[in-house]
């Protein structure tokens, strides 16, 4: 199996493959994980892959050049039979969903990191959003690592005893809206105009109206209170 992974910081993920099982993984053969500095595919001399989101609000969003550019040009080497986002607003990540990501031979993930990704790039590339669980990190590095660590130990030949993996054992409860940044206009998908009107009160209310929809979708247990 071979996984790939786009993160904003890829020094966090140095350690997490380089012991263990991971190691062992790796050294039969049986997992390979490349780590791609998303920087790489940055929109300018500065290194930047990240701007201020439309609507206002706080939080910078990862634009959609560096994240479009990194993915099909990985994709030219190889096709993903997954393109994985993890976010807090994923299907929440479960061992039924390793074992079939185990399966798989050539995975990619995607670190979000400051307000998330421009939901864009979720609706063109990912084909897969997963979340580790009902909380929020700094960064999907950690997350990442916990999926490819989940996956990596039920690969046949990576455990000694390979029995031994299958006897394993939000704040106002509505999941985020989409997010957007530049450009306005990504290869003919546009910002929602609402966005851009300047009238923060409607802006808000799509919101809501965006989070309520999404929690209802997928995670209708959220609303049950």
């Amino acid at each position: 199996m071979i996984i790939h992974i786009l993160s904003a910081v890829p020094e966090l993920l140095e350690s997490p493959f380089q012991h263990s099982i991971m190691k062992r993984a790796a050294n039969k053969g049986l997992l390979q994980v490349y780590i791609h500095n998303l920087r790489k595919w940055a929109i300018n001399k500065h290194g930047q892959i990240d701007d201020y989101q439309y609507g206002g609000g706080a939080g910078m969003v990862m634009m959609c050049e560096p994240l479009a550019n990194a993915i099909e040009e990985l994709q030219q080497e190889k096709k993903f039979d997954e393109i994985i986002y993890v976010t807090p607003d994923g299907n929440t990540y479960n061992q039924s969903t390793a074992n079939q990501l185990s399966l798989k031979e050539n995975i990619l993930i995607i670190c979000g990191h400051y307000k998330g990704i421009d939901q864009r790039i979720r609706d063109k590339y990912v084909t897969k959003e997963i979340s580790v669980g009902d909380y929020v990190l700094s960064g999907g590095e950690l997350a990442a690592a916990i999926i490819v660590d989940s996956i990596g130990r039920i690969i046949p030949g990576v455990l000694n005893d390979e029995t031994s993996a299958l006897t394993d054992s939000f704040q106002d409860n509505l999941l985020a809206p989409p997010v957007y940044t530049r450009p306005e206009d990504f290869n003919g998908m546009k910002v929602p105009d609402i966005l851009l009107s300047g009238n923060q009160k409607k802006i808000e209310e799509w919101r809501y109206e965006q989070s309520l929809q999404n929690t209802q979708q997928r995670r209708p247990d959220l609303l049950k209170d």
